[in-house]
């Protein structure tokens, strides 16, 4: 698998390649189906699967600071949609000046002079270049007169909801882990670096907890939730608590995992949180001793629910 920054990298022309575009947030079913329909056109034709999409997204470009947060940073974007197999990823530079290009010149100068796309695969509302002027039925015209194939897919549903990016957004701000899963086809996670907190949660409560400092924009609806958490390649069972600590009085954001039977001091290390479900809301409790004990309750039900949602995992 090769990831390209700049079509520049490109030391020789890709071989028959069979791509998709679009931003790909959340790189979620609807997302995957459109990879595998992909490859299966590249094995047919002995081509390579491409996948073309950008960095920043486009809205942070053309409307900075209204943009909706995004369920994948790049890094794990490109992570999981090199984990599906596909061959060459190209990620580009999302500019002013790339918006600006017409939708007949993008087709004409990227898919077509630099990349030579064989065949093309795109959602059903595929809408591309300067003002989303260019959709599905220009790029079946273009690839009539210019040589290519265009596969349009249908969109995906799952319990009568179309799979989106927008619903998954939705349910993770809801809280609503599960059916953000159903969407997704994993457990939504997030990640960031361990940081030093404020020493409550094994000095106060009897409880330590990692307290994260995340590279994410999209953060659950405040609560408790039932996660595992990775540390150093190996998963361990825990709960996270995502909120303002109002039984101290706080008043910045913290998500903090207590991981259940461990012990080591991972400050300064990259962990990764997977939300598997969620437990309650936060609360404000009367004293330190009530907190503690519901926090003992906490651990206790995620116990209960690592025995049918935690097998394999380290406990």
């Amino acid at each position: 698998m090769q990831i390209v920054y700049d079509l520049n990298e490109l030391t020789g022309p890709l071989r028959n390649p069979v791509l998709t575009i679009g931003n790909f947030d959340g790189v979620h079913r609807g997302h995957l189906a459109l990879f595998d329909k992909v490859m299966e056109r590249a094995k047919a034709i002995n081509g390579q699967s491409v996948v073309l999409t950008f960095d920043p997204h486009p809205i942070k470009v053309m409307s900075p600071g209204n943009g909706p947060p995004l369920i994948t940073p790049i890094e794990q974007k490109l992570k999981l949609i090199s984990n599906t197999g596909i061959d060459v990823i190209i990620c580009l530079a999302f500019t002013l000046e790339f918006a600006s290009m017409s939708a007949e010149d993008f087709v004409h100068d990227i898919l077509m002079d630099r990349l030579g796309v064989r065949e093309i695969v795109v959602g059903y509302d595929y809408t591309f270049g300067y003002k989303r002027q260019g959709d599905v039925s220009l790029l079946r015209e273009m690839g009539d007169k210019l040589g290519f194939r265009v596969h349009v897919t249908d969109p995906i549903h799952l319990d009568d909801a179309v799979v989106s990016s927008t619903s998954i957004r939705k349910f993770i701000q809801q809280g609503n882990l599960v059916a953000a899963k159903k969407l997704l086809g994993r457990d939504y996670q997030i990640y960031g670096t361990v940081v030093k907190g404020k020493g409550r949660g094994g000095r106060l409560l009897g409880f330590p907890t990692a307290n994260l400092k995340p590279v994410d924009e999209l953060i659950p609806k405040k609560g408790v939730y039932a996660v595992t958490v990775r540390v150093d390649d190996k998963d361990y069972c825990g709960v996270a608590n995502i909120g303002y600590n109002p039984t101290f009085g706080d008043d910045a954001l913290s998500i903090e995992a207590h991981l259940l039977d461990f012990s080591e001091n991972i400050v300064g290390k990259m962990i990764e949180i997977k939300f598997i479900q969620r437990i309650r809301d936060e609360k404000t409790f009367r004293d330190v001793k009530e907190l503690s004990d519901r926090i003992t309750q906490d651990i206790e039900q995620a116990r209960t629910l690592k025995q049918t949602l935690f097998k394999g995992l380290k406990t």
